[in-house]
C-alpha cells in the first residue's frame, strides 16, 4: 500500500457541552422538508453506501449524501436559498408557509422585487433560481478569482452577477451596503447585528437533507452514524446539518468533526480559542465553497457546543477526495464531487494512507465499527477545475 503524508490538523473541542439549540431542531428541519416536498421535481438525494472503500479504510460503513442530485442544481444550496425566500415572502403578504408554493405566489404577486446576495458560487445559483421561480430578479455578487463557468450558472438562471476585486466576507459588506441603498432584499446565509432571521432560515432550509439522510439510513436497517464530517465555510451547513443529527442521535453520542481548507480554517481557529476568530486575505483554496474567513454567529454557537473536533486540511486532501469518489472500488456507486463537496471523504483517504494512520484513526475514534457519513455537497460546479483535478492530476500527492 502506498504511504503518502497530508496536511490534517485535528483539534479537539475543549469547549464541547453538548447543548443544542431549539433554532436547529427536528422540528424546524421537518417544517423546511415539507416545504421543499412541494417544489416541482423534489426528490431525496441519494445516500450512497461505499461498502468497499469502508472495508478498505477499515471502518464499517461510509455513507455519502450526493448533492449533486438536487433539483438540477449540481449542489444543496438551494435549500437554504428557496426556504428563506419562501418565509421571507410568507412574512410580508401574511401567508402560512403550509399553504406557500411558488407556482401560487408568482400569479399572484404583482410588484417586482431584487433579491441579493455575495456567493462563491453555490448559494447565488440557489438564489437566482428561486427568483427565477418566482418571476423575480436577483444580484448576485462573488469575490475576487471565481470561476466564469460558476458566474455563467448564475446568469444562466436570469440573474445579474457581479465580480468583484475583493475577498468573500469584504463583498457580503458591498451586497449589504448597496442593497440597503436600492431597497433589495438580502438573502444572505451569514448573520450580523440586526441580521439573523434569514440566515436563521437558510440554516434551517440545509436541514433537510440532514432529515433525508436519517430517514434513509433507516430504510437501510442502518441505526445511527457513529461519525459524521461536516464541511464548513462560515458554518450555515455545518451548524444547521450537526444540530439536527446532535438532537435525533444525541451530540455525546456523535463524533462530529467540522472540516475547512487551512488557507480559510476560521472555525477551526475559533475551534481552538473558544470564540469567533476571523480569517483574512485573499483565502485562496480550491474548496471556492468554503473560501469564508468569518464564522456564522448563529452556527458557531451550536458547533462549539456540539462538534467534537475541527479540522484543517490542505487542498490536497480534497484534491485526493474528489479523484476517489470518482474511481470507486469494485461495485461502489461512482459520486462526481467537487473541491467543498469531496473533502470529507479526503480526510478518511488522507488518514489511510498516512504514515501515522494508527494514531490518527484512535484521534478520530475510527475503528471496524464506525459508521461514517459524510455530504458531498457538490458536484463538479467548475467542470474545467474538475477536470484538471482528477484527469490531470492537479494538487497531487
Amino acid at each position: 500500500m502506498s504511504v503518502f503524508s497530508l496536511k490534517v490538523d485535528i483539534e479537539d473541542n475543549r469547549y464541547f457541552n453538548g447543548e443544542t439549540s431549539p433554532l436547529f431542531s427536528q422540528a424546524e428541519a421537518r417544517k423546511a422538508r415539507a416545504f421543499h416536498q412541494k417544489i416541482t421535481g423534489y426528490q431525496p438525494t441519494p445516500l450512497c453506501a461505499l461498502d468497499e472503500l469502508a472495508h478498505l479504510f477499515g471502518v464499517k460503513k461510509i455513507l455519502v449524501k450526493d448533492e449533486s442530485k438536487r433539483f438540477g442544481l449540481n449542489a444543496f444550496k438551494m435549500l437554504g436559498g428557496a426556504y428563506a425566500i419562501a418565509r421571507l415572502l410568507c412574512e410580508k403578504y401574511q401567508i402560512d408557509i403550509n399553504a406557500f408554493s411558488f407556482e401560487k405566489f408568482k400569479s399572484t404577486l404583482s410588484g417586482k422585487m431584487t433579491f441579493a446576495t455575495t456567493t462563491d458560487g453555490n448559494h447565488g445559483r440557489g438564489v437566482a433560481w428561486a427568483a427565477q421561480q418566482l418571476g423575480q430578479h436577483a444580484v448576485v455578487y462573488m469575490p475576487k478569482g471565481s470561476a466564469q463557468e460558476r458566474v455563467d450558472h448564475i446568469l444562466n438562471l436570469g440573474a445579474e452577477c457581479i465580480v468583484t476585486d475583493m475577498n468573500y466576507d469584504d463583498t457580503v459588506r458591498l451586497t449589504m451596503k448597496t442593497a440597503q441603498e436600492r431597497g433589495w432584499e438580502v438573502v444572505q446565509d451569514t448573520a450580523w447585528e440586526g441580521y439573523t432571521k434569514i440566515p436563521t432560515w437558510i440554516m434551517q432550509g440545509y436541514a433537510t437533507l440532514a432529515d433525508e439522510a436519517v430517514e434513509q439510513m433507516r430504510q437501510m436497517q442502518i441505526e445511527r452514524p457513529t461519525h459524521v464530517l461536516l464541511q464548513a465555510g462560515v458554518g450555515a451547513m455545518a451548524g444547521g446539518v450537526l444540530g439536527y443529527l446532535a438532537e435525533v442521535f444525541g451530540a455525546r453520542q456523535l463524533h462530529s468533526a467540522i472540516v475547512e481548507p487551512e488557507l480559510a480554517d476560521c472555525v477551526y481557529r475559533s475551534g481552538k480559542k473558544g470564540e469567533i476568530v476571523n480569517v483574512g486575505g485573499d483565502m485562496a483554496t480550491i474548496m471556492a465553497g468554503l473560501a469564508c474567513g468569518e464564522p456564522n454567529p448563529l452556527g458557531w454557537p451550536l458547533l462549539r457546543n456540539c462538534a467534537t473536533q475541527f479540522i484543517s486540511c490542505q487542498d490536497s486532501v480534497a484534491a485526493l477526495g474528489m479523484r476517489v469518489l470518482g474511481n470507486p472500488l469494485g461495485n461502489d456507486p461512482r459520486i462526481i464531487s467537487g473541491e467543498s463537496g469531496a473533502v470529507g471523504l479526503g480526510v478518511l483517504a488522507a488518514v489511510h494512507y498516512h504514515p501515522q494512520r494508527a494514531q490518527l484513526m484512535k484521534r478520530l475514534g475510527l475503528d471496524s465499527q464506525s459508521v461514517v457519513l459524510l455530504i458531498s455537497s457538490e458536484g463538479d460546479t467548475d467542470v474545467k477545475h474538475y477536470r484538471e483535478v482528477v484527469w490531470e492530476g492537479k494538487y497531487s500527492v
